[in-house]
């Protein structure tokens, strides 16, 4: 199976090459065909993975494939694990980039980047799968610069677009904030188990527990907490959550499909993954998974209140992503690791058709992405209509839909546990069902139902998308529908995630959760004795009753509770502090040190003032060259008499 692994990444590259470097010269369709093929290869692999290790019972693949370098006994390699986590995270990413390639061929169709657009996304499920298949931190860390690196090139897509430079610019600094964070974390953990290599790190993880170190003088740290808490950091900046979310809503900038590739299957999925992966260190700190849990319901709760607040189409989705990533770290901080990954898939086929739907929804208003200037559009994309019904129920965690399954089962695991932080999380993921509903229909409503706002030369051009963008969405919409009556049993209660996820038995909440689990159907009807459920459908009637019967609530609220609107409006004043005290003092702090350091001293001391002394002593010297022969003669005497004398006094 060796040449299978290898298979997987190696195809996405492939066509990323080809496309990258020939694109000019094998023409678009070539380029479009090259990438699909190679990112569908690897799906069709992944998918035999899949099957290899859920139904064979393959064993676990970990091993080395080359030595990159030793120094000082420490070993960097490349090497693949494959459990039944990287299979599934696998073809997470392979099915939904699949979906965005194809969907690309219609969206990006008179774009002039075609063919680079093509190389951009399958470089980046290249980057995702060499993270989800790692090893060892080397390689993760590649993985994951890889997809930072990929999305600022693709967030800034249409380098000719202001809005997008400053967008991708902003995700990349971030991002370093995370990242910083996160390669202190390996630096810890290197320097206390002295390996980079999954295996045997968690293997010697139990003399971290007892080790502690000085980070500010006189005060000690548990070695084990401030890897777990610095590797979580990392998390923070690439799953963005608060305060390192800042980025996200404006990688909007970037086209429609990287938006889907970005919040459903990889960049932000790269925390949720990582932070799981490394539950063997989690679970021996309570401290961290109690700073987890926390920032998780932060994030899961207020990023969801802004969602109301927004009117581009994309940034509603944009929001959405920020709150339901919050219930996936929520479910990590409680120990549900098997939750996390089950909404991480879940979430990846309902996002990504929630976005594609966006995208032909904005394809149809001629790129009118203002949900205002919408409406009515249901009679003219019956397709676009109900895909996008099916992923907004799957969203909100309407009963019998795949993110039911998977948002239930971490709102019940959050009940269940007894980690510092649980009952303010508890309270945060289960208000968040209704805003969710209340901001995902509020946009469903605005666009699709109620009065036509689109002037009348879009009014009169509206039409279903091609079928090249509507195939991928009817595509996504089956498995957002029923992925979860066919995976909740395996991987949440029935042991698939057992072995690559570890869980001390105090902090077992999903044990206490499948002692009420008798199949998907019970579970479905035992979500109607929970308020959950009837929170997701006041939000839903909330939003119907507000926006389509009396829209003067909506602005008699905006009114009255204005400090309220512009504090959601402003996003909490995240951007203008960051910009005020981040960036206005790195710049002021960066313009001194030019003045002082730069011109004065480089330039001002060592370039052009040396250049002057030696302009001057050569004006001196200069003088001495006077062409006459007695001047000459005289310099020799003295010198001699100078010599004679040293020579005679020595």
């Amino acid at each position: 199976m060796e040449s299978v692994y290898l298979a997987i990444p190696l195809a996405s590259l492939f066509g990323a090459v080809i496309a990258g470097f020939f694109g000019k010269q094998i023409g678009r369709n070539i380029a479009h065909w090259v990438t699909i093929l190679g990112v569908g290869t690897s799906f069709i692999l992944a998918l035999v993975v899949l099957k290899d290790v859920a139904f064979d019972g393959a064993a676990v693949y970990n091993e080395a494939l080359y030595t990159w370098m030793v120094s000082d006994g420490i070993r960097f390699e490349i090497g693949f694990l494959v459990d039944s986590l990287t299979a599934i995270m696998m073809v997470v990413v392979t099915s939904v980039s699949l979906m965005v390639h194809i969907y690309t061929i219609g969206y990006m169709h008179d774009d002039p980047g075609y063919q680079r657009f093509f190389s951009y996304i399958s470089l980046f499920t290249f980057a995702m799968l060499m993270l989800v298949m790692s090893n060892n931190f080397l390689q993760l860390f590649f993985g994951w610069e890889a997809v930072g690196l990929v999305s600022y090139l693709l967030i800034g897509f249409w380098f000719k677009k202001e809005t997008a430079i400053y967008a991708n610019l902003k995700a990349f600094m971030v991002n370093r904030v995370g990242d910083f964070g996160f390669l202190l974390g390996i630096a810890v953990i290197l320097m206390y188990t002295g390996s980079l290599d999954y295996y045997e790190v968690f293997s010697n993880s139990s003399r971290m527990t007892s080790e502690t170190m000085e980070v500010i003088p006189g005060i000690e740290w548990s070695v084990i907490t401030l890897a777990c808490i610095l590797l979580f950091v990392g998390a923070m900046g690439k799953s963005a959550q608060v305060p390192l979310h800042v980025w996200l809503p404006d990688s909007m900038e970037g086209p429609t499909p990287i938006s889907a590739l970005i919040h459903a299957a990889t960049m932000v999925t790269a925390g949720i993954f990582m932070v799981a992966r490394m539950s063997p260190l989690f679970e021996l700190s309570e401290t961290a998974l109690s700073v987890v849990i926390v920032i998780g319901a932060t994030t899961a709760f207020f990023m969801g209140l802004v969602g109301i607040v927004q009117n581009d189409i994309k940034r509603v989705v944009a929001y959405s992503t920020l709150s339901q990533l919050g219930y996936m770290t929520v479910a990590l901080g409680a120990s549900a690791y098997s939750a996390a990954i089950f909404h991480l898939m879940t979430h990846a086929f309902f996002k990504a058709l929630l976005f594609l739907a966006a995208g032909s929804v904005i394809i149809a208003m001629h790129h009118e992405q203002d949900i205002r200037k919408m409406g009515g559009l249901k009679k003219y994309m019956p397709i676009t209509y109900w895909v996008s019904l099916i992923g907004s129920l799957s969203l909100v965690g309407f009963p019998g839909f795949s993110g039911y399954f998977s948002k239930d089962a971490i709102i019940s695991a959050v009940h269940n546990s007894s980690i510092p932080g649980a009952g303010y999380a508890y309270w945060m993921v289960l208000l968040g069902v209704f805003v969710t509903a209340f901001y995902s229909f509020r946009m469903f409503f605005l666009v699709f139902h109620g009065k036509e706002r689109m002037d009348e030369h879009t009014r009169e051009h509206l039409h279903e998308t091609p079928p090249v963008v509507t195939l991928p969405l009817i595509l996504l919409a089956i498995p957002s529908a029923i992925i979860g009556w066919l995976a909740i049993d395996g991987i949440l209660f029935s042991g698939f995630l057992d072995q690559p996820i570890f869980v001390l038995s105090e902090h077992d909440t999903m044990a206490t959760v499948g002692q009420t689990f008798h199949g998907p159907a019970s579970f479905v009807a035992h979500g109607f004795s929970e308020p959950a459920l009837y929170l997701a459908f006041a939000g839903i009637a909330s939003s119907w009753y507000i926006y389509l019967k009396k829209p003067e609530i909506a602005e008699w609220f905006k009114t009255t509770f204005s400090f309220i609107y512009n504090l959601l409006d402003q996003k909490y004043y995240f951007d203008k502090f960051n910009e005020t005290v981040f960036a206005t003092t790195s710049r002021g702090i960066g313009h001194v040190l030019f003045r002082i350091g730069d011109a004065l001293m480089i330039d001002g001391l060592v370039v052009n003032g040396s250049a002057k002394l030696v302009g001057w002593m050569s004006g001196v010297v200069r003088q001495v060259q006077t062409g006459y022969l007695n001047h000459y003669a005289f310099a020799m005497i003295s010198g001699l008499i100078l010599l004679l004398g040293w020579a005679i006094l020595g």
